[in-house]
C-alpha cells in the first residue's frame, strides 16, 4: 500500500538525490538538535531516501562536498542554524535546503526585529524594552511602576528559553542581566502576560499552508523553560487546546499571519499567550526550525491532524524544492 507522499510529483525526483541531515551545530541547543536530526534521518531512511548525517559544528562546506550532498534537511536549532547563517552558506553553495530562507530566518530569530514587525502589522505582542549593558546601564532601567513587573528577561537571539529569567522586581531584573550579559550582550525585558500558553504549527503541503491543531502547554515549573520543554513529565499537554471555537479561529489566523509577515517558508511554529482576562492572543515568537524530537510540539500537532511522523518529515523535505529562492534551473530539470 502506497503512502500519500509517494503520489507527490516530486517524490521520485527526491529519491534520486543525496540528502544531508544537518544537525548538532554550535548553539546551546546542540543536543536537542541531534535528537531532531536523528528522528528526521530515521524517517527519511524508512522512506527509502539516500541520507547522511552531518554535524554542522565546523567545516560544513567541506563535509557537504565530501558527502556529495544535493539537498540539505535542516534539523538545527538556535544560533548559527536557525538565524540565517547556515541558510546563507547553502545558498552560496547552491544547495537547496528545507524551511525558511536567510531573511525570514534572521528576522524570526531576532526577537526584537520580529516584535517590531508584529507591532507594525497590528499583531498583538507583549510590551517590552531593550537593555543595553554599557556604562551606567543599571541607572537607565526605569524604576517601578515602570516597568510593570513581573517581567521576562530574554536574549535577543536565543531559542528554547535559554538565558530566559522570570523576574519580580528591579533587583531581580538587574541580577538576571548581570548573569546573562556576558553570553548575550543584547537583552530585553518583556511583560509577563498571564494566561494559557499555546503553540501552533503550520506545514505547507501541495494545497498550500495548513495550520495544525493548537497545543496547550501546562508546565509544572514557573514557566515553560528549557527543562520543562525537554524533560518528560514536566509539562502536561492538551491537544487540541480547550479554548473554544472563536478563540481557536483567531489564534490559527494569527499563526498564518505571523508566518506570512515574516516571509517564512515550508513550516513553522508560533508560540502564544492567550491572556486570561481579555482573551487576546499575544504572539511570543515564531520558530522557523521547530523541534522534531519525540517530545516536540509540531510532531504531536501533526499526528492530531492525521499526519504520521514520516509524512511530516516528507513535507518538510519537500519544502526544499518549492521555495522562491533562486537555484540553478538545471537542478529542477534533472
Amino acid at each position: 500500500m502506497h503512502s500519500p507522499y509517494t503520489k507527490d510529483p516530486y517524490y521520485k525526483f527526491l529519491k534520486r538525490k543525496r540528502i544531508g541531515v544537518l544537525m548538532g551545530g554550535r548553539s546551546s541547543e546542540r543536543e536537542v538538535s541531534f535528537m531532531s536530526g536523528r528522528g528526521g534521518m530515521s524517517a527519511l531512511t524508512r522512506m527509502g531516501f539516500d541520507t547522511v548525517g552531518i554535524d554542522a559544528a565546523a567545516n560544513v562546506e567541506k563535509k557537504l562536498a565530501d558527502e556529495k550532498v544535493e539537498i540539505a534537511f535542516l534539523a538545527l536549532h538556535g544560533r548559527w542554524g536557525e538565524d540565517g547563517t547556515i541558510q546563507g552558506l547553502l545558498e552560496y553553495l547552491n544547495i537547496p535546503y528545507t524551511g525558511s530562507g536567510v531573511h525570514a530566518s534572521a528576522l524570526a530569530m531576532n526577537k526584537i526585529s520580529s516584535k517590531l514587525i508584529f507591532k507594525a502589522s497590528g499583531i498583538p505582542t507583549a510590551p517590552f524594552f531593550t537593555i543595553q549593558v554599557e556604562g551606567d546601564w543599571e541607572k537607565k532601567i526605569p524604576a517601578h511602576p515602570r516597568p510593570d513587573f513581573p517581567l521576562f528577561v530574554k536574549p535577543y537571539n536565543e531559542g528554547s528559553s535559554v538565558g530566559c529569567h522570570l523576574v519580580k522586581n528591579r533587583t531581580e531584573l538587574i541580577a538576571a542581566v548581570r548573569a546573562e550579559h556576558r553570553n548575550y550582550p543584547r537583552l530585553f525585558a518583556e511583560k509577563c502576560i498571564r494566561g494559557k500558553e499555546l503553540t501552533v504549527g503550520l506545514i505547507e503541503r501541495d494545497k498550500g499552508p495548513e495550520v495544525l491543531p493548537i497545543l496547550e502547554l501546562l508546565p509544572k515549573r514557573k514557566f515553560y523553560d528549557y527543562k520543562a520543554k525537554y524533560t518528560e513529565g514536566l509539562t502536561d499537554f492538551i491537544l487540541p487546546a480547550e479554548i473554544g471555537p472563536d478563540k481557536t479561529r483567531r489564534v490559527k489566523a494569527l499563526a498564518l499571519r505571523v508566518h506570512e509577515v515574516l516571509n517564512c517558508h515550508g513550516y513553522s511554529r508560533t508560540d502564544f499567550i492567550l491572556e486570561e482576562k481579555t482573551g487576546i492572543p499575544y504572539v511570543l515568537e515564531l520558530n522557523t526550525l521547530p523541534g522534531l524530537t519525540a517530545l516536540s510540539d509540531i510532531p504531536a500537532q501533526a499526528r492530531a491532524a492525521g499526519l504520521t511522523y514520516d509524512e511530516l518529515i516528507y513535507w518538510i523535505l519537500r519544502s526544499a524544492l518549492t521555495t522562491k529562492r533562486s537555484m540553478k534551473k538545471a537542478f529542477y530539470e534533472d
